[in-house]
């Protein structure tokens, strides 16, 4: 789905995208994150930095200026869009206004320096088919403090994968349930549980949070605040009745800062900054680390990352950390994230938009466009290597 970024990001009277198969005899090829926006949106916001300087438009000015008021793909309005904000808070945050328009304009100390800025959005998903079970054990135990007789069990076989899945469902349920989350455990990872869908698309939180909420709805409406030992209820995945009346996605901004060493083409980026908008931000703590890794991921899409094939079999040659290049630690300068405060009662029971994939959406872009501000060379392709920049 590569051309479905351009399809919906900006204004325009005139927008046409197509995709096409072509047969090729090489490995079958998987999912990586955003699979299909994260490439997408390198062409188009590569592309936004061209049109800008080709009309001698700031690149934040020009994006500004083309914010549509619908969406265009499918003329519905949008449940919540503060893509301008981001971008108006990045650019205050990273002191665009400070920034030289031309390119090739600064060096210090043998590096060409450039900033460079790119969009980033990621659409709304959640998937039917979780279930969830809520139980009441007294607790005789339980410290009176915590202003509850006993412990809520919340049990569905959703799957941590490292982002944080079992606090912010905890922190769901008991929202939910109105208690505290110390009276809360979860249980899932186990196919014993009540089914649940896969932690994919960024729709992990959306999908499993609206099904525990509407198991912790169907609990009180059952057993009311003050349950008896051994009190349940189930739910499932219930349907959005906003689908289809709103177009729903998260949204973002990512400024950057490059330095190209003029003799060796060399990139290093001392600075990035992430700003987004995607609805309740439910736990700060594992949002902040999901949106730097995925701005860690573009950059190491941006200078790293590439598939070599071998042209007799097709078959992928670096196909270990040995030889396939990721990002490391000594690879990242300051890289900050934070977001905007945005309510959006549409998407789910939450108000929350996944972040699992905005943060690696348009992050290669804004650095491939800082390095056309420090050098003058447009690269249009990834990863960039240093054979892109000897001058």
């Amino acid at each position: 789905q590569t051309a479905t970024y351009s399809r919906s990001m900006y204004a325009t009277p005139t927008r046409r995208t197509s995709h096409r198969l072509v047969p090729l005899d090489v490995g079958v090829p998987s999912w990586m994150r955003a699979p299909g926006e994260a490439p997408g949106s390198f062409a188009a916001e590569v592309a936004m930095d061209e049109l800008a300087v080709a009309s001698g438009i700031d690149p934040v000015e020009l994006r500004i200026r083309n914010d549509p008021a619908v969406s265009p793909e499918s003329g519905l309005p949008f449940s919540s869009r503060h893509l301008v904000d981001c971008l108006r808070r990045g650019a205050d945050r990273f002191a665009w206004q400070l920034r030289d328009p031309q390119p090739r304009a600064r060096m210090v100390e043998g590096w060409w320096v450039g900033t460079g800025m790119a969009a980033s959005s990621y659409p709304v998903y959640s998937m039917p088919g979780s279930s969830a079970v809520i139980r009441f054990h007294l607790d005789p135990l339980l410290d009176p403090a915590l202003g509850a007789s006993g412990r809520y069990e919340v049990e569905l076989a959703a799957a941590d994968i490292g982002t944080g899945a079992r606090t912010v469902l905890t922190q769901i349920a008991a929202d939910a349930l109105g208690v505290r989350p110390e009276t809360v455990d979860v249980a899932i990872g186990d196919t014993a549980l009540p089914p649940a869908t896969i932690a994919g698309g960024s729709s992990g939180t959306a999908s499993w949070g609206a099904t525990i909420a509407d198991a912790a709805d169907r609990f009180r409406d059952k057993w009311g605040d003050d349950p008896a030992d051994g009190a349940q209820a189930d739910g499932s995945m219930p349907d959005n009745p906003y689908s289809g009346r709103y177009a729903m996605s998260a949204y973002g901004a990512h400024f950057s800062q490059v330095a190209v060493h003029a003799d060796t083409g060399e990139v290093r980026v001392p600075r990035m900054l992430g700003v987004f908008a995607a609805g309740r931000i439910i736990n700060p703590d594992t949002a902040r680390s999901q949106l730097l890794g995925g701005m860690t991921m573009g950059l190491s899409m941006a200078l790293h990352e590439q598939s070599v094939l071998d042209p007799r079999f097709g078959h992928v040659i670096n196909h270990d950390l040995a030889n396939y290049h990721i990002t490391a630690h000594a690879d990242v300068g300051t890289m900050e994230a934070e977001w905007i405060d945005e309510e959006d009662p549409y998407v789910n029971p939450m108000g929350s938009k996944g972040i699992g994939e905005i943060g690696i959406v348009g992050a290669a872009a804004a650095i491939a466009n800082a390095t056309y501000h420090a050098t003058g060379t447009r690269i249009r392709s990834v990863p960039m290597t240093v054979d892109d920049f000897v001058m």
